[in-house]
């Protein structure tokens, strides 16, 4: 079931042009992010042992939100389906990428500098859940992508 609707969908080129173009873009925005790719003094990617497992989550959501949001498109468009229903995957993927944003450094100190109190409360949450929330993130990608290829199946006709 899986492999025809992945075939089906993939088989138009703007789908799977939209599908790594996400991951691309999330995983390289997490990287830097998350201090796993320096840019200043020279272009460094260097990811600590203590770090490895997170770097793999990492790479995990933005695998799966690729291929989440394309699959939802797909349903938009060529099902004419509502937007709320695709909406999920979306959730989840804002999920992984705020778990590994507002943990780091500088984006810690200018969300405490913002927002102060709050920020600062918001910020440890993060920091002391990150793994948990991308552990979530991908729980609740690895629902919308049973859904969406469960949507379509049924919705297409596609033999089992």
């Amino acid at each position: 079931m899986h492999k025809e609707v992945l075939k089906r969908v993939y088989s138009h080129k703007k789908y799977l042009v939209l599908s790594i173009s996400i991951f691309i873009v999330l995983l390289v925005a997490l990287s830097i992010v998350s201090e796993f790719i320096f840019f200043s003094p020279i272009f460094i990617f260097y990811v600590p042992a203590y770090a490895i497992f997170d770097f793999i989550l990492i790479v995990i959501i933005s695998a799966l939100s690729g291929i989440v949001i394309s699959l939802g498109i797909y349903r938009i468009h060529i099902l004419n389906n509502n937007v709320r229903k695709s909406g999920t995957g979306l959730f989840g993927s804002i999920i992984g990428t705020s778990a590994g944003a507002c943990s780091c450094g500088p984006l810690g100190f200018a969300v405490v500098s913002t927002f102060g109190s709050v920020g600062g409360i918001a910020t440890s949450f993060f920091t002391n859940y990150e793994t948990p929330l991308r552990l979530i993130s991908i729980a609740i990608l690895c629902y919308t992508y049973y859904t969406s290829v469960k949507s379509i199946t049924n919705q297409c006709k596609i033999v089992k």
